[in-house]
């Protein structure tokens, strides 16, 4: 007896391999090298095109023109800043509960941007700084989130002091900014009206919850009234620092523009600066300074020697790192900022070493980088942060 036939839709054929499974393969080495190097690519691309079309000239003239006076000046200009900046780090650590005294956060900041100014990408400094203190305060992740936080403080500083500034001050983009100023402002309104909405209408969820802990955070560490006015204080000291120091490389570059002219094109090119597209800072400063001095009428040759002699004195501001990444290899071995943080529930484990077995108490401590809690036994790992 024949088998029975099975009609022809129904009858079930081994599955074909899809040409568009590729598409969904995990990348490849050298795509996520690509990545993870396109912001260096692109910051030497704008270095090459400005050589080719200004010539090294440029870059020469305004390396001759630094002597030992605006060395000095520079290196006087980075400590006052530099201080500022580790004071409102500090600060913002405070708020989230971890130990960070101001002399090593100074120190840890000048390394930071010693590392920031000669590595590609401009932020491994930043990056090591993160994972440096959160690791000496027994708390990685609140740790990353606090210079996440420092650097966040700053950017908004300048772009606040920025929106004024373009808004009021004759620069090439003054007419666009004022046009867009009315767009932009909708946009942001109509955003968070939506984010509002959203909100209220939803169910709380795991990442509802995350995103509140996060802005709970941001209230404590930028916003409370014990860290607000330091906090502010030290941003607006920190770039009127850059702003002087743009202003002394514009007089070592020959350029006699007035304080008013420079002040938009020294905005302008310190929100280049923060874009990720450079070579340890290099890149996209040179670019929009030269376009907005040779827009404003003073040279772009000029604007472009301007930017070149800035970024010489930034990196001299901030050789004093050298010190500290030679001084650290003969200093605490593991180093730490002493006792853990005070505040936090790993502060709260150690303070409380004197009433328990010493045995125990040199467990709890041999346990770094790992948790401060003997008994979980495992690591702490970059995903807990």
């Amino acid at each position: 007896m024949s088998a029975p036939t099975v009609p022809a839709d129904l009858r079930r054929t081994p599955p074909r391999a899809d040409a568009s499974a590729g598409d969904t393969a995990p990348p490849t080495p050298a795509r996520r090298a690509l990545r993870a190097h396109l912001g260096t690519l692109a910051g030497t691309a704008i270095l090459a095109v400005l050589l080719w079309r200004m010539g090294t000239g440029v870059f020469l003239d305004g390396l001759r023109r630094i002597d030992a006076p605006t060395v000095l000046a520079a290196l006087g200009i980075g400590l006052v800043t530099t201080v500022f900046s580790a004071w409102r780090w500090a600060l913002v650590a405070r708020g989230l509960r971890i130990r960070l005294p101001l002399g090593p956060a100074v120190a840890d900041y000048y390394r930071a941007l010693f590392l920031n100014a000669a590595l590609p990408g401009g932020v491994l400094g930043d990056v090591h700084r993160a994972v440096h203190h959160g690791r000496s305060a027994g708390d990685l992740g609140r740790g990353v989130r606090a210079v996440v936080l420092e650097r966040v403080a700053g950017q908004l500083a300048l772009l606040g002091v920025g929106v004024v500034v373009l808004l009021t001050l004759p620069s090439p983009v003054l007419g666009e900014a004022r046009r867009a100023a009315p767009l932009v402002t909708l946009a942001v309104l109509g955003a968070l009206a939506v984010v509002v909405a959203l909100r209220m209408n939803r169910a709380p969820a795991r990442g509802g919850r995350a995103l509140r802990a996060t802005l709970g955070e941001a209230r404590q560490g930028l916003l409370s009234r014990r860290n607000l006015p330091g906090v502010a204080v030290s941003s607006v000291v920190v770039l009127a620092g850059h702003l002087v120091m743009f202003g002394l490389a514009a007089r070592v570059a020959g350029s006699g523009a007035t304080v008013a002219e420079l002040t938009p094109l020294a905005v302008l090119a310190l929100l280049a600066m923060g874009l990720p597209l450079n070579v340890g800072g290099w890149g996209p400063r040179e670019g929009v300074t030269a376009w907005a001095f040779g827009a404003a009428g003073l040279g772009a040759g000029t604007g472009l020697g301007v930017a070149v002699v800035y970024g010489v004195l930034s990196f001299v501001a901030s050789l004093p790192g050298v010190v500290v990444l030679v001084g650290r290899r003969f200093a605490r071995p593991d180093g730490s900022y002493g006792r853990p943080g005070l505040f936090s529930a790993v502060g709260s484990a150690v303070r409380k070493e004197k009433y328990v077995p010493k045995e125990s108490a040199r467990l709890a401590s041999s346990s770094f980088p790992f948790s401060a809690e003997p008994s979980e036994g495992r690591p702490m790992t970059p995903e807990s942060v």
